[in-house]
């Protein structure tokens, strides 16, 4: 039957309808649609289910328009009308993801999902749906909607930022999987950058979010502050990262060759614009005069042209670009003036800032009564890795420029009141002098704030993912303190020194030797079969052993320490007066001092943490460097604080220990407590990602091993390391009891 009988056959259904629906799909379509006018969920979601079902259908499936029906029946109920409403639209764009990357049914499966655990959010989720689907697989939307139910477990708000792409961590999970290079991949190696190129170490923080978007483009400086975005959308991996290096050379080269800011006043917007282009090329002249290569670094982001609209951005991207690259020819007259003012006057006098006003005065002028038009609230600056230019101005007298109000908000709010655990405010730095900052290194924010090192992955055990870098390492100097303590232990128990060293001597830890000429054994030694025969012949008697067995007669092994100070390590073991982490201390100590008598490879460090953010590892003894009074003094100075955050730590353990090229590697733990961390409210979250970690470890040949100080650690200690390897006591006297089942495992 053609569509037009059908449609004649069956008034109810249109033309379009019996195309969707045809033959026996048509009486289920009826249904579903019935059932949705006559539910009383508003002529609203009826008329959306009607017009869209038959999109749907068209496009996916009937099938897909009748499972739409259940779920707008499903979201009206748990979500409300709004979000009921807006799932058939919703649903047209997941169906048009291709079947290998969405599958339809599971995409309504995560809708309802949301509905059922967060109802206030279904809402930003449907409506960002085609935005999200154009970045993510079907997997990376269900690792997304995941995440959120995670990360605002029992706060309604939360979810809501994340849902609707406020939160960092959506942000941040949706740059990479868009194959941004974002900020945070790049943190520890943008600051060693920036050090090395100009000799200067200012803060470097991300944009906040809540700053209007122009401002989240471009970085920006001021307060000791360098303020740089999360990412450049539009750039990829390759560009992004090219341009972060970029951005930050620009900054300091106003740092090294902006003397002082220059004072706003009159100055219209347009003009200070123009002014700070000047500048801008003025202090890259002079630092591709003293550094060649940054020449290659900032001309590919100079894509303007000639032609186009007369606009004065344009105007001003190709004056830019004409001033940094000499080979760009361009007829316009403006641009041309703009050229011949700033050649001359960098020929007369390069280090004179003031001809930055001087000529941007009078093109910004020019640009004016060409009536050009400009915007100074949405303007941003070109090309992309220049800074927002607020850094070299002063406004203090601008008090009737409401332009520039909101960009002066957005360069102080972050940095004046920022607070730490202690509950003092951060340092406050002024902006560096570049007379005396230039080739001189302050290592006290090094002491105060630690050095980040490493960026490490987190496993969501809610998304079955890893969160990319998602964990910031950073290394701390320990604090000293006498090591009376230690050699007192030392002197006091000789004798425990004196049988852990019995027992770690005796276990061979190595590879397996062949051991010939044998008179029992595990094979046949062919070569003295070989002559035993031949004596035999001639009639002499051969030697017995003609057997070979294998044989660990040596020790190839090294072992790096892990030591917990969380803020629990401070409390007092039950029934006694010494707290865990004196426990810790002595327990490293006494396996340290037996190791360095024997000359075994070992190092140790210990671990904190203060949210995923600053993970703080602080190394006592590395493998290189001996067991001196040195490593005992930092050991003795080991101090309580702080929280657990395992994972990161294991990791950058684990990389340590990969760089030993020993038989056997083993990371031994000393810990009192389950992993915690004040951002995390998932008791299983931490857990589950230093099991990961162990596991990442075990593939590469590298023994994790546990020593828990905790009576009731075994629960979940056993979850992240596996029962054979936890050994738990509360008393140094048990060690010795407990060291040989480990050592067992080793050389099983």
């Amino acid at each position: 039957m053609n569509a037009r009988h059908a449609a004649a056959a069956d008034p109810a259904l249109s033309l379009k309808e019996n195309q969707a629906f045809p033959g026996e799909w048509g009486e289920q379509w009826r249904a579903a649609r019935r059932r949705i006018e006559q539910a009383g969920y508003g002529g609203a979601i009826a008329a959306a289910y009607r017009r869209h079902g038959v999109e749907l259908a068209l496009l996916a499936s009937p099938q897909a328009a009748l499972r739409l029906g259940r779920a707008v029946s499903e979201l009206a109920i748990r979500a409300g009308r709004r979000a009921a409403a807006a799932l058939p639209e919703a649903a047209l764009a997941a169906a048009g993801k291709p079947a290998e990357q969405m599958v339809l049914t599971r995409w309504f499966e995560l809708v309802e999902l949301v509905a059922r655990q967060a109802p206030e959010s279904v809402p930003p989720l449907l409506e960002g749906t085609g935005k999200l689907l154009a970045i993510l697989d079907g997997a990376g939307f269900e690792a997304f909607v995941r995440m959120g139910l995670a990360a605002g477990r029992g706060d309604p708000e939360r979810r809501l930022r994340f849902f609707r792409r406020e939160d960092d961590e959506a942000r941040h999970f949706l740059d990479r999987e868009a194959g941004m290079t974002d900020f945070l991949a790049l943190e520890g190696r943008l600051k060693s950058y920036y050090t090395a190129l100009w000799g200067l170490r200012p803060a470097i923080r991300e944009v906040p979010r809540e700053a209007p978007d122009h401002l989240r483009r471009r970085v920006g400086f001021g307060g000791g502050v360098v303020r740089v975005p999360a990412a450049f959308p539009g750039f990829s991996a390759e560009d992004s990262r090219n341009l972060y290096h970029a951005a930050l050379a620009h900054v300091g080269a106003h740092h090294r060759f902006t003397k002082s800011p220059f004072p706003a006043g009159k100055l219209k917007p347009l003009q200070v614009a123009v002014i700070s282009l000047i500048e801008d090329a003025r202090v890259e002249r002079l630092a591709m005069a003293e550094l060649p290569g940054l020449a290659a670094l900032w001309r590919p982001f100079h894509g303007a042209r000639p032609g186009g609209a007369a606009i004065a951005v344009g105007l001003m991207a190709r004056l830019a670009r004409a001033l940094v690259d000499g080979d760009y020819a361009d007829p316009d007259g403006w641009v041309a003036k703009g050229r011949a003012l700033f050649e001359e006057a960098f020929a007369a006098d390069p280090a004179d800032q003031d001809f930055s006003r001087r000529i941007g005065g009078l093109l910004g002028n020019d640009l004016g009564q060409m009536r050009l038009q400009f915007d100074a609230k949405t303007y941003v600056v070109q090309p992309a890795y220049r800074d927002d230019n607020l850094g070299i101005w002063d406004f203090a007298d601008q008090e009737d420029q409401a332009a520039f109000e909101m960009e002066q908000m957005i360069e102080t709010a972050r940095i004046e009141t920022e607070e730490r655990d202690d509950g003092e405010p951060d340092r406050q730095e002024p902006d560096p002098d570049p007379q005396d900052e230039v080739n001189r290194v302050s290592l006290r924010a090094e002491e105060e704030n630690g050095v980040l090192v490493a960026r490490y992955a987190e496993f969501d055990h809610a998304t079955g993912r890893e969160r990319p870098e998602w964990c910031a390492l950073r290394e701390y100097a320990p604090k000293t303190a006498s090591a009376a303590s230690i050699a007192r232990l030392l002197d006091e128990r000789a004798d425990l020194t004196q049988r852990l060293t019995a027992l770690i001597s005796a276990s061979r830890i190595s590879r397996q030797e062949r051991v010939r000429r044998q008179t029992d054994g595990e094979f046949l030694d062919i070569d003295a079969c070989i002559e035993a025969s031949i004596t035999r012949r001639m009639g002499q008697t051969p030697d017995p052993r003609v057997h070979g067995r294998y044989e660990r007669r040596s020790r190839d092994l090294c072992v790096h320490l892990l030591i917990d100070v969380s803020r629990s390590t401070g409390e007092n073991v039950s029934g006694a007066a010494r707290t865990v982490l004196d426990i810790e201390r002595h327990a490293a100590a006494l396996m340290a001092q037996a190791m360095d008598g024997l000359g075994d490879p070992f190092a140790i460090a210990a671990f904190c943490s203060d949210t995923r953010e600053d993970v703080r590892y602080l190394r006592v003894k590395d493998f290189a460097k001996p067991y001196d009074s040195a490593a005992r003094a930092r050991l003795a100075g080991l101090e309580s604080g702080l929280s657990t955050r395992l994972g990161a730590a294991i990791r950058h353990a684990g990389a340590d220990l990969r760089s030993q090229q020993t038989y056997r590697r083993l990371l031994l733990l000393i810990t009192d407590g389950e992993p915690s961390d004040v951002d995390v409210d998932d008791g299983d979250y931490l857990v589950e990602d230093a099991r990961a970690a162990v596991h990442a470890l075990n593939r590469d040949g590298i023994d994790v091993f546990c020593i828990a100080l905790d009576c009731d650690a075994e629960s979940y200690a056993e979850r992240i390391f596996g029962r054979r390897n936890v050994v738990a006591f509360s008393a140094i006297e048990r060690l010795p009891e407990k060291l040989p089942a480990l050592y067992l495992r080793l050389t099983a």
